[in-house]
């Protein structure tokens, strides 16, 4: 039976190397497979996913008002599909997320989405909240912060090199704009010690 996935974690813990290699995993075996990424992720060149250490594969973008299994059963109808990979998760809507979840129970396509659990104020986004409540499968993908212990928060840093503690739950940026902490450095607001 396939699968509706959830793999979640802070910033910066390779979670598009990770979706990059599977899908390449999949592809080296001759199978077919299609990678999705939220419209609303405009970091880096559009439809392409990229990861920070240079990993790069043509995806298709997923406005937030697009029918998600329309479109994958239209490119499974083209080719048939062994997996869907959806990069940045948090941004996809409830809905979206039900349409995936449809497609891995009514037609047995995996669907493995990787994404960020909470925003920086240690909010759920939309997305994830979704994915968290309906995935079969919910797994954490590590990362450290500063001072060594897992990572499970992510800060946004102002311009002036502080964390943010207000403002819109979206604000895509990179490493310029967020660290991953632990709780505890998270909640001090401790960039450093």
């Amino acid at each position: 039976m396939a699968k509706l996935y959830f793999n979640y974690s802070a910033m910066n813990a390779g979670k598009s190397a990770i979706l990059l290699q599977a899908a390449y995993n999949y592809r080296e075996r001759g199978m077919n497979v299609l990678l999705l990424r939220p419209t609303t992720d405009h970091r880096g060149p559009t439809g392409e996913i990229t990861s920070r250490i240079g990993l790069s594969a043509p995806a298709d973008m997923i406005p937030p008002d697009k029918n998600v299994k329309s479109h994958i059963l239209d490119q499974h109808r083209d080719a048939p599909l062994a997996c869907v990979f959806v990069d940045e998760a948090q941004f996809l809507t409830e809905e979206q997320v039900w349409q995936l979840a449809e497609i891995a129970d009514e037609e047995r396509i995996p669907v493995l989405c990787y994404g960020i659990r909470t925003d920086f104020a240690g909010e759920l986004f939309p997305g994830s909240a979704a994915l968290l409540a309906m995935a079969d499968s919910l797994r954490e993908i590590r990362t450290i912060c500063w001072c060594g212990s897992k990572a499970t928060m992510t800060a946004r840093i102002g311009e002036d090199g502080e964390i943010v503690s207000e403002g819109e739950q979206v604000q895509v940026g990179g490493n310029e704009s967020y660290v991953s902490l632990c709780r505890k450095h998270w909640k001090n607001r401790e960039l450093r010690g």
